[in-house]
């Protein structure tokens, strides 16, 4: 009985067909992994370079840096597309802005080779810009990115400068 080979070829085929069967969801399943990973990534990148046209838009126009009547009580000027808030700047980017007056900070900027002698006020602005992925993703998690930026505006003072 043990010399007859019958059915010995369909064992050998059936052993054969689970292996290549694990390969190739192996293989599916490292795909699947990879494209996920990809598409994160691109989120992530989309959002540090939305939340990054922030506060480029917020640095190139000095008008944002004029303090009557922009910063509330708090110092706190925000740029919106929210059209109910009237007191908001159009924000032409997809990052949410907010402008912040840091009036407890006072004097020359450590680092900038400013001389703290001279006539010259000195205002301390920091600007948070938080940037979201704005492509539907496979993941319900959205990527997020926050930059916040110093500034400092140079105002001379009535005296005049140096």
């Amino acid at each position: 009985m043990l010399k007859s080979q019958s059915g010995v070829a369909l064992v050998i085929a059936l052993i054969m067909i689970i292996v290549l069967t694990v390969v190739v969801l192996a293989a599916s399943l490292t795909s699947i992994f990879e494209i996920k990973l990809a598409g994160n990534k691109r989120g992530a990148t989309d959002a540090f370079f939305g939340a990054d046209s922030g506060v480029q838009i917020v640095m190139a126009d000095p008008d944002n840096f004029d303090l009557p009547g922009k910063y509330d009580a708090a110092g706190k000027y925000p740029y919106s597309n929210d059209p109910a808030n009237k007191n908001a700047t159009r924000n032409p980017t997809s990052a949410d802005i907010v402008i912040y007056h840091n009036s407890t900070q006072t004097g020359a900027p450590r680092g900038f080779g400013f001389s703290a002698t001279g006539n010259y006020e000195f205002m301390h602005f920091l600007i948070e810009s938080t940037g979201k992925d704005q492509v539907a993703q496979l993941s319900p998690r959205k990527s997020t990115s926050v930059i916040q930026q110093k500034a400092v505006r140079l105002v001379p003072t009535l005296q005049g400068g140096n």
